[in-house]
């Protein structure tokens, strides 16, 4: 019997594909779009739901149900020992304090991951644990370490437009009218559980600009020091802006040369219907393994 199974869920930006080829499994996360229910990468695809977004659909992230998280567990116990569970930041949604309290009736045979990570540095996390379960650590070792990395990661985003924080009634109505006026880029970060506020710039070229002195700046005084000898994973991300993030990857890979740049991913859709498209994102996680 095989000792570790690796399970996500679909934030980590992790296709069903990709999830096959990697021996993990991927729950899609679900949502509620005009009163029906649809599930990210099943039946409910990035070209498919820019289109509804854009239509003004009524749209609602949810969790994935514990009967589906449950099924997948007892399945994969049947031939491995153990899971590892890492589902997206605690404090982004509820679904990591249901699936903590669901592997309480386990028996230590499944860990979940309380990380607070999201889009490319939860997939980081998964590649981690994919790697220390290579080398033999168990569910609770693998648990354990990447808890205690969970603060080696930054991700800054630039918002395009104000009109979805506004609609998702994160800020007021008075302050998205403002910022459109002013044309204002928002910059928003996350670091540990919390989305929050990081800066504001007038234009895409200040937001990026930015974002990579602010990654600069973590790498410097966070993690280690800019060097060769200290490995960084370096990854951009955006809401349907493949162009613009193309550009963007040439312009910190200019800035940091010393990295290279892993993955340019679209966010994850639990994300995108907070901020609409138009996005950019930088993150950076310190090395691991």
């Amino acid at each position: 019997m095989s000792k570790i199974a690796v399970v996500t869920d679909s934030n980590s930006g992790i296709t069903q594909a990709e999830a096959k080829e990697l021996g993990i499994r991927v729950l899609p996360m679900p949502f509620t779009i005009d009163g029906e229910t649809y599930y990210e990468e099943i039946t409910l695809n990035q070209e498919e739901f820019y289109q509804k977004l854009a239509q003004n659909s009524d749209i609602s992230t949810s969790q994935p149900s514990p009967e589906s998280i449950i099924a997948i567990w007892d399945d994969l116990l049947k031939d491995y020992e153990e899971v590892v569970h890492i589902p997206m930041s605690s404090g982004l949604s509820g679904s990591c304090q249901t699936a903590l309290m669901l592997a309480q009736d386990y028996e230590n045979k499944v860990h979940v991951v309380n990380n607070q990570r999201i889009s490319v540095t939860q997939k980081r996390s998964v590649y981690d644990a994919i790697s220390l379960a290579e080398k033999g650590k168990s569910g609770s070792e693998i648990k354990e370490i990447l808890e205690k990395d969970k603060f080696n990661s930054s991700i800054y985003i630039m918002i395009d437009t104000l009109y979805y924080l506004k609609k998702g009634g994160r800020i007021t109505p008075a302050a998205a009218a403002l910022g459109t006026l002013l044309r204002l880029k928002p910059v928003l970060q996350i670091q540990g559980e919390k989305l929050d506020a990081f800066a504001k710039a007038r234009t895409v070229n200040q937001a990026k600009s930015i974002m990579i002195n602010a990654i600069k700046n973590d790498i410097e005084k966070r993690f280690g020091g800019i060097s060769p000898d200290n490995p960084i994973y370096l990854a951009i991300a955006h809401t349907q802006n493949e162009e613009a993030a193309n550009l963007f990857k040439e312009e910190l890979q200019a800035q940091l040369p010393d990295y290279p740049i892993t993955d340019i991913d679209p966010l994850s859709l639990s994300v995108s219907c907070h901020i609409g498209p138009g996005s950019l994102a930088v993150t950076c996680c310190k090395k691991l393994i």
